[in-house]
């Protein structure tokens, strides 16, 4: 009988779980909330990725060539990333206030590690062969998320200018692949559907550029904070489109694409109320967290529910054959 396959894309649960810590983290600074909250949920994340991560060594070492074939596959290989990412922006978000020291150890470790990921599938992509077809926002993952997650985790431990480089890397990067990423959605067939809950990615890069800028530069509102708002409102507003095409989609771990990047949108948002008090601000904020964690508990209770009914995981083919050994 075939090995069940853990797929990349389950690494986007505890990244998911480490944006919403984020949001609360960011709120309890600008003193709306506890931080008790934040770090629950920054541990739970920390969990969620040691269970994936426990799994998924698992999986490779009962299926030979299974990693191999993880880093080069031209639709879920980008999620690797998160397997670096994740642990680098809880270092630098729940442990550094309290020991930044080895917040600092882990955050260079996975730094170092984002890089290497990053250059690793540059390279791949490179190499090819990769169809224009098979590119999704996902490949936002490696590099530009990458990169500006790791711009404001060598920021949160005082590397300021190790924290600039990363930052150069990921806006570079996004320049480049979110040119192409959106021709290929606007010229080319439609995503299939397990990879459609990947368009929510698309909000994701100013409000992480935005979230790792202020990390860099200070909470104040200038040029570039706006200059990144602007595009990033565009995104979050053409949405509302898609709408009726999410809204059509069965439940897939796929929905966690929705979770960091929504989280990073709101996270972003914050920063601007917490500058700008409008009136009316703390209500705007508590809706906001509200309204996040509400739809964060909705995709966790559905993933419970596929997982009680064993329809989170691809199942192995009924008839699967072993591939013949060569003599």
């Amino acid at each position: 009988m075939s090995a069940r396959r853990i797929p990349l894309n389950l690494y986007g649960i505890p990244f998911g779980l480490a944006g919403l810590a984020g949001v609360w983290l960011t709120a309890a600074d600008e003193q709306y909330a506890s931080v008790v909250v934040g770090e629950v949920l920054a541990g739970l994340s920390a969990v969620a990725w040691v269970v994936v991560s426990v799994c998924y060594v698992r999986y490779v070492c009962g299926a030979p060539r299974a990693l191999r074939t993880d880093l080069t596959d031209p639709v879920l290989s980008p999620f690797a990333a998160l397997f670096a990412v994740t642990p680098m922006l809880l270092a630098a978000e729940a442990l550094t206030p309290y020991a930044r020291p080895p917040a600092t150890v882990l955050v260079d470790v996975f730094l170092a590690l984002t890089f290497v990921l990053g250059a690793w599938f540059t390279g791949q992509w490179i190499y090819g062969p990769l169809a224009v077809d098979n590119l999704h926002p996902g490949y936002f993952l490696p590099t530009v998320a990458g990169g500006f997650v790791a711009a404001g985790s060598a920021g949160a431990v005082g590397q300021h200018r190790l924290a600039w480089v990363m930052f150069g890397l990921g806006l570079v990067c996004w320049v480049i692949l979110g040119s192409m990423i959106l021709g290929r959605l606007f010229f080319g067939p439609p995503l299939p559907t397990p990879l459609v809950p990947t368009l929510a990615i698309e909000v994701a890069p100013a409000a992480v550029a935005s979230v790792a800028y202020f990390a860099l530069h200070g909470p104040r509102i200038d040029g570039v904070a706006a200059g990144l708002a602007g595009y990033g409102a565009l995104m979050v507003a053409a949405q509302i489109r898609l709408i009726p095409l999410f809204a059509r989609l069965p439940f897939m771990p796929g929905f966690w694409a929705f979770t960091f990047s929504w989280a990073a949108v709101v996270n972003a948002t914050l920063h601007w109320i917490d500058q700008q008090r409008p009136p009316g601000h703390q209500a705007y904020v508590y809706a906001l967290l509200i309204v996040i964690s509400l739809s964060y508990l909705a995709v966790a209770a559905r993933t419970a529910v596929a997982l009680a009914r064993d329809e989170l995981l691809p199942r192995p083919p009924e008839n699967a054959v072993p591939p013949p050994t060569r003599r």
